[in-house]
């Protein structure tokens, strides 16, 4: 079991640039048709300052931590009994290709159901801007089967 003591752990934050490229080839993995995801001249006649962020796209750029589970290795989790619980997002602006942003996680809970068979973790991820500025959060619930 994974001791509760790590509540409020967090790992370092990393910036990662958003790159035109990654949110076209993102676009197109997702069956996104909408040209302002592909197309900088139809984002520019939407009004935007370039391609904008696709939702869930920050899941992606969260992975290009050096170790994106580093934090499994800090607490004990073992890999081959995690499972994918549940995610969600919420946004505060739209960010766009060419910015920078900073990725900060903190993990807010840890709880168990069935007796302890199952585990869940409750990580956020803070995503910033250059200027320090909240541009979304990101939950994901994983459950440990230890039973």
């Amino acid at each position: 079991m994974i001791d509760h003591k790590f509540i409020g752990y967090r790992q370092a934050p990393f910036e990662a640039e958003v790159e035109k490229g990654r949110l076209r080839l993102f676009a197109k993995a997702i069956g996104e048709t909408d040209p302002i995801y592909s197309d900088e001249a139809a984002a520019h006649a939407a009004g935007h300052s370039s391609l904008p962020v696709p939702p869930t796209f920050f899941f992606c750029l969260e992975m290009e931590r050096a170790d994106p589970y580093d934090w499994f290795t800090d607490l004990g989790i073992p890999l081959g009994q995690v499972l994918h619980g549940e995610q969600s997002f919420t946004y505060h602006r739209t960010a766009y290709a060419g910015e920078t942003l900073t990725f900060r996680a903190e993990l807010l809970d840890i709880y168990e159901k069935k007796n302890g068979a199952l585990q869940f973790l409750v990580q956020r991820n803070f995503v910033t801007d250059a200027k320090n500025q909240p541009v979304a959060e990101f939950d994901r619930t994983i459950v440990i089967r230890w039973a």
